[in-house]
């Protein structure tokens, strides 16, 4: 380390483990990181996406300056205040003139990973009043929230894995030794799950492919991809069946335990058995083996929920979480308690049921093309395109897209790119590449790179599997010319809301009035905040208003975190449904289960193709660090040797894979840890449009699997997109 050389504590934003770094700085370039060994939660576990901090940070493709398109239909740079001016000139006239569904609004999945991208967009939301809301939670993690508001009437209320006490975890369609964790905020999972291996329990994997997390299974079962709710639906049933289901103190919240006993009758082991290709004994053992289980944990995730029955497998991993006991209690599946939640609940008086809420609803509105219905305020981002590109009322004419490329991550990229070249009046992206998306907006607005903001996960803390808080400011200064994040945000809200021109700081002071009234707080608290700007200010009041009874000068006096103790039973806190109970058989998952039943007579697809994560990229926004590149972190056609005899392929030939919505090329790669009739190829790929500026990805581009679908293939009750167990046909290219 030279004379000037420094290190700054920073939470790692690139994926949902959270991990705590050391950077170590030179001027103000990060030229190293390394896992932080003082941190509460991470305790100085580091994967190589938080090793290429300092990669991405310095990545010279990442954008300095906002672009504006000019009137020759090229982008060049701008100042901050002409992009800023373009917006206010035209985003506002767009809505008086035709209506706020004329605007759309597209989330990305980076959003969960900064400040800004928590804190904003919901305020953007409110100043634009559309309901055409489009976000990455329809192609990940829709079902899990559409079955939690359903059971426990909040779509927020997502029980984790209680990893470090359980004494039996089965995992379906998760990798986590690859995702780091998803719904289930844990850094070190791997070594989590060796933990729970030497203190004897055990860990069943159930995945078509024999993934790194599956070679560490006492169990891998290799089940036919799409079938993951027919095989949870026959644990359950056995459970009851058998007389092995005891939900102990559980009982006296739930309701609908009968009814659930019978909607499950039909999906026996036997029935089940040759749609799941797993044999009735094994499903029957698992069973046991879960109710045998002193305590045990049921966790999906997104091999589970990217299916046809995506909703109704989310519902029955909380299904049997119940079932066994071990749902809020600990070892098994708890809700975390982050610092900035709201405050608990009281149970009714007099008893220990949680007071009714408002419940959940599905379907509060439509989308206008396809009749989709909405889920947690959102349409599927698979039915963009079209709301852009058909004619009609309301028709999406203006596009705000911020930290998302859709062109890549939703199906049908190719649609979806015409429509926004050619169905446009306006687009605004808020991104720091020019990258398939981006390249079609008018104006792109690049906030700086991570060292050079605050970090707290909002998110993430809420899933948590301990409880704990933690925040580091900036690690360097903000260089010249660059914004702040959280100073973009408030002036597109400005911008789009008729406002242009106030000062930022007065989005900040409405947010903090509005979080006092809702909480019925005095309007004194807020000059007693502290903090060096509105989102810390915002932090401040959301620590003091929490569970905790926290401050901000608190987080900045522990920079390594606040540890807050281990999960908690709270089930009565956090229920909101209508009955104050966890409603077993809601209406909307009952109506849902004849099509799961025929589902049991359905003749599987000769193949069929599913996602495959690695642990060097997250989805389409980290192929541009050249540090991750090569290794596995590659766009290939997994095959088994068997498939690729008979489709005369040898390993590095390239394939020709053709499904619903079209065809792509990519290499072969022979190897047995995909199950026959299965063929694996990751997501994120297919950096080969003209227009982009992002080097290290454009030389390797890869090939775009969600091409290969239409969008019209959906789990009817989150909207979110079928991305597993898609029927293809594979041939060699020719």
């Amino acid at each position: 380390m030279s004379h000037d050389s420094r290190t700054a504590p920073r939470i790692c934003p690139l994926c949902e483990a959270t991990c705590g770094l050391t950077l170590t700085i030179e001027g103000t370039t990060v030229t190293g990181a390394r896992g932080d060994r003082d941190d509460i939660f991470s305790r100085g576990f580091i994967c190589p996406k938080g090793a290429s901090f300092g990669g991405l940070d310095a990545d010279p493709d990442r954008l300095r300056v906002p672009l504006v398109r000019g009137d020759d239909g090229e982008l060049r740079e701008a100042a901050w205040g002409e992009a800023f001016d373009r917006i206010a000139a035209r985003m506002p006239d767009l809505v008086k003139a035709h209506g706020p569904q004329a605007v759309g609004v597209v989330l990305g999945n980076p959003n969960v990973h900064t400040m800004a991208g928590s804190l904003y967009p919901p305020l953007l939301l409110g100043a634009l009043r559309s309901r055409n809301v489009f976000t990455a939670s329809t192609l990940d993690q829709m079902p899990k929230h559409v079955s939690s508001g359903l059971l426990f009437g909040d779509a927020h209320a997502i029980p984790v894995p209680d990893l470090d006490r359980t004494d039996h975890l089965l995992l379906i369609g998760a990798n986590p030794l690859e995702s780091n964790g998803s719904l289930c905020t844990a850094p070190d999972f791997p070594g989590r799950l060796k933990a729970l291996r030497r203190r004897g329990g055990t860990l069943t994997v159930i995945d078509p492919r024999r993934t790194r997390t599956a070679r560490l299974a006492d169990r891998h079962v290799a089940i036919r991809p799409g079938a993951d709710a027919l095989l949870l639906a026959a644990l359950a049933h056995t459970l009851i069946e058998e007389k092995l289901a005891d939900p102990g103190p559980l009982a006296e919240h739930l309701e609908g335990l009968d009814e659930l006993a019978a909607a499950l009758a039909d999906f026996t082991p036997e029935a089940v058995a040759a749609a799941c290709d797993v044999d009735a004994d094994t499903i029957t053992a698992i069973a046991r083996e879960l109710a045998a289980a002193p305590t045990a944990a049921v966790y999906g995730r997104i091999g589970s929920c990217t299916v046809e029955h995506g909703t109704l497998a989310s519902w029955l991993v909380d299904v049997l979480n119940i079932l066994t006991g071990n749902l809020d209690r600990p070892g098994g599946a708890l809700f975390p308690l982050s610092a900035t939640a709201r405050a608990p609940r009281a149970a009714e008086p007099g008893t220990r049921n949680a007071a009714p809420g408002k419940g959940f609803a599905l379907g509060r509105w439509s989308s206008r093309v396809s009749g989709h219905p909405e889920a947690k305020g959102e349409l599927p981002i698979a039915a963009l395109a079209e709301e852009i590109d058909t004619p009609g009322e309301d028709r999406i004419r203006a596009l705000v897209v911020i930290a998302a490329n859709p062109v890549l991550s939703a199906p049908d990229g190719d649609r979806l790119d015409a429509a926004l070249a050619d169905g446009l009046d306006f687009m605004v992206s808020v991104d720091p590449y020019l990258n398939e998306t981006s390249r079609r907006a008018d104006v792109v607005l690049p906030p700086p790179p991570p060292s050079q903001s605050a970090h707290f996960d909002f998110a993430f803390n809420s899933f948590a599997v301990h409880n704990q808080v933690r925040y580091t400011r900036a690690a360097v200064p903000l260089e010249d010319g660059r914004m702040d994040e959280s100073e973009i945000h408030a002036r597109l809200i400005l911008a789009v809301s008729g406002m242009h021109g106030a000062p930022p700081s007065a989005v900040d002071d409405l947010a903090v009035d509005t979080a006092l009234t809702r909480a019925g707080a005095p309007k004194e608290l807020a000059a007693g905040l502290t903090g060096e700007s509105g989102p810390e200010r915002r932090l401040d009041l959301m620590l003091r208003l929490g569970p905790y009874g926290l401050t901000l000068e608190q987080l900045l006096a522990h920079p390594h975190g606040i540890d807050l103790g281990p999960l908690q039973p709270r089930l009565t806190e956090v229920l909101r449904t209508r009955s104050g109970r966890v409603e077993l058989l809601p209406a909307p998952i009952a109506a849902d289960l004849p099509r799961l039943r025929r589902a049991l007579g359905d003749r599987p697809a000769p193949l069929v193709l599913v996602g495959r994560r690695h642990l060097r990229s997250n989805n389409s926004w980290m192929h541009n660090v050249g540090s991750l590149t090569g290794g596995s972190n590659v766009c290939t056609l997994q095959i088994h040797p068997d498939d690729a005899a008979r489709l005369g392929l040898a390993d590095g030939d390239t394939a020709r894979i053709e499904s619903s919505g079209g065809g792509i090329e990519a290499p072969a790669e022979i190897t047995d840890t995909v199950r026959s009739g299965v063929v694996s190829l990751p997501h994120g790929w297919g950096h080969s449009r003209p227009g982009t500026r992002m080097s290290v990805a454009a030389a390797r581009p890869g090939a775009n699997v969600n091409q290969l679908l239409d969008g019209t293939l959906l789990d009817p009750l989150s909207g979110t997109a079928v991305l597993n167990a898609i029927p293809v046909s594979v041939t060699p290219a020719h």
